[in-house]
């Protein structure tokens, strides 16, 4: 019998309800490590289907500023991977977790050891944006092995043979992003943006979920017309930040996603 992993039952119920995914990042250990673990479970309880856990990291290139500051005032923490996944495995939380590193935290915490760790700690995929798919074989069977999705990023300028293979690797749901360039608050989306998505759609059997740069209402509810899922992260940490109503900032965003 076929497991159903915790991702794709959660889109498989958010179909059927007729929503769009809402897909919230924080980064751990930001503002500290009990305060990021406490966001975890707001923004869970208030409506947040997904929640993507980035792992601090000194380099990272595809982060803009908001969340590279988030990244710097965690690793002024000294919170590390191996404290990240020990605390996420004492949190009790019912939605999808999916861990996002950069490549280097994992290769030193070990590659079967990260997802052997994560399988047993409650999270249900994972995201390593500097592994190209073509030299990804490795870490997929490590991921199969351990039932832990493996999501993978497509750009607007990814070329369509190397789409349909991101489609053949990944698990959970293909990682749209809006633009070429790094993560940040945005104030209009690409005009471009819809062709892509349409593009991917054509090529892809599993979930579409669009990130970068989404931090409005307005560009939830047009974006949930066409896509599965809507990530949102810099908005949040920016909400963090300024010491903003999570509660309420969730729940305004999933609103948006129902259709």
């Amino acid at each position: 019998m076929t497991c159903i992993r915790p991702i794709t039952a959660k889109f498989d119920e958010l179909k059927r309800k007729n929503e769009c995914a809402l897909i919230i990042y924080l980064t751990a250990g930001y503002p500290s490590l009990k305060e990021s673990l406490d966001h975890i479970l707001t923004v869970a309880d208030s409506g947040a289907d997904i929640i993507e856990i980035g792992v601090p990291f000194s380099d990272p290139v595809a982060d803009g500023p908001i969340i590279q500051y988030s990244s710097q005032i965690a690793l002024s923490n000294s919170v590390t991977l191996h404290d990240i996944i020990d605390n996420i495995k004492e949190i009790k939380i019912n939605v999808p977790l999916v861990i996002m590193s950069y490549l280097n935290p994992v290769l030193a915490y070990g590659k079967e050891r990260f997802f052997k760790s994560i399988s047993t700690g409650g999270i249900s995929g994972s995201i390593i944006p500097d592994i190209p798919i073509e030299e990804s074989s490795e870490w997929i069977s490590l991921s199969k092995m351990y039932d832990i999705d493996s999501i993978f990023l497509v750009a607007p300028t990814t070329s369509e043979e190397r789409i349909k293979a991101v489609v053949q690797g990944s698990s959970g749901f293909i990682y749209c992003v809006t633009v070429t360039g790094t993560t940040g608050i945005r104030d209009q989306l690409p005009s471009e943006l819809s062709g892509f998505i349409k593009n991917v759609r054509c090529l892809a059997d599993k979930p579409i979920a669009v990130g970068f740069g989404i931090s409005t209402v307005a560009q939830i509810k047009l974006l949930s017309k066409d896509v599965d899922g809507v990530i949102i992260g810099s908005r949040v940490i920016e909400a963090v930040r300024k010491g903003e109503d999570l509660v309420e900032l969730i729940k305004k965003f999933k609103k948006a996603t129902r259709r």
